[in-house]
């Protein structure tokens, strides 16, 4: 049922609650579970990098994991405050029009979606940006960013998401309560101010997502040049590894999850093409899982398990009796152990 919504409940001016509660697509059991794996995986995760932290000595390590920091922080927020509505609509089939008849809380939904949307593939973007400058201009890089900086710019990234996330209140886009009701998100349009959000907003998260991927490439091939080369053992290199292999995992994860809504927004408003309530919530629901995705990146690829494997592919067999040379990803400075008859040696040593 559609009605005509005066400017105070325009987000009712296309799809107009009550709704027909349909159970074979919508679920509490899905609601519920999905959040609460969320949740639980992200305060793990939290805690997992809060030792990590503690306990790391390198500079350039601290700065990646501030960014982690926040990236969890995020997710858990995120998941606490979208989620929250969706499982109290299940839970109780409220009616929007008689709890929000001015729109401010389907508002604060659908900033909510955006903010916590837009945030992940900025701070993605961001740490790509960090990690480039630190492969390729270390000196640089150790020199001129203080520890402060990498907390500043965690700080800008949700400041510009928000800022991003307000203009549907000043006019430029709406937000809107969408099918089965459950939630609010812009309204994805090719006409007037609403086309000019839903670009912003597809291209924003699409620039980053480019970018991300750009600056890993370029990062990676760096990284192994210098692994590679006739200096590999004058820098230490398994904490830069570590840091890559996540990096270029958050950004696969975030590529596959958000995509599909980031494409399907922008070849939508440039050709005017109906979007389904269906397919809008299917693929809001695959962005979603980037926030269950991502605390496990953190949880399982860490400095110790990736340095078990490098030791492993580093550990060639010697061809006489004498052991192998010393490998870069090691143990403790001043310690020395073998492998099946490899020589492991701090890389604090070179």
């Amino acid at each position: 049922m559609n009605l005509t919504a005066s400017n105070s409940s325009i987000c009712y001016s296309i799809n107009s609650p009550p709704f027909k509660y349909n159970h074979t697509v919508t679920s509490i059991k899905y609601s519920v579970t999905f959040s609460t794996l969320g949740l639980i995986s992200n305060l793990f995760a939290f805690i997992v990098l809060l030792k990590s932290f503690q306990r790391t000595h390198s500079r350039s390590r601290s700065f990646f994991m501030v960014f982690l920091g926040g990236l969890v922080v995020t997710d858990f927020m995120g998941l606490l405050v979208t989620g929250s509505i969706v499982v109290s609509f299940y839970a109780t089939q409220f009616n929007w029009r008689k709890i929000d008849p001015d729109c401010h809380f389907c508002n604060f939904m659908g900033m909510s979606m955006v903010f916590y949307g837009l945030c992940p593939l900025l701070l993605g973007a961001a740490m790509a940006l960090e990690r480039f400058i630190g492969i390729n201009c270390p000196f640089v890089h150790s020199a001129s960013v203080p520890r402060c900086r990498s907390i500043s710019m965690v700080l800008a990234v949700w400041l510009f998401a928000g800022c991003i996330a307000l203009l549907p209140l000043t006019g430029v886009g709406s937000y809107h309560i969408q099918m089965p009701g459950s939630w609010c998100f812009f309204n994805i349009s090719h006409r007037g101010k609403d086309l000019a959000f839903s670009l912003i907003f597809s291209l924003v998260g699409l620039t980053c997502i480019f970018v991300s991927f750009l600056l890993n490439t370029v990062s990676v091939v760096t990284l192994i040049k210098v692994c590679c080369g006739p200096q590999k053992h004058q820098r230490r290199r398994d904490h830069e590894v570590e840091m890559m292999v996540q990096l270029i995992l958050i950004m696969a994860i975030a590529s596959v999850c958000w995509c599909p809504l980031l494409i399907y927004t922008l070849t939508s408003v440039l050709t005017d093409v109906r979007v389904r309530a269906e397919t809008l919530l299917f693929y809001i629901r695959m962005a979603t899982c980037n926030q269950i995705f991502d605390p496990w990146i953190y949880i399982v690829f860490q400095e110790s398990r990736l340095r078990s494997l490098l030791q492993k592919l580093c550990c060639q067999k010697p061809a006489s009796g004498s052991d192998t040379s010393c490998c870069t990803y090691a143990s403790p400075p001043g310690t020395r152990f073998s492998i099946r008859g490899c020589t492991f040696c701090s890389a604090e040593q070179f």
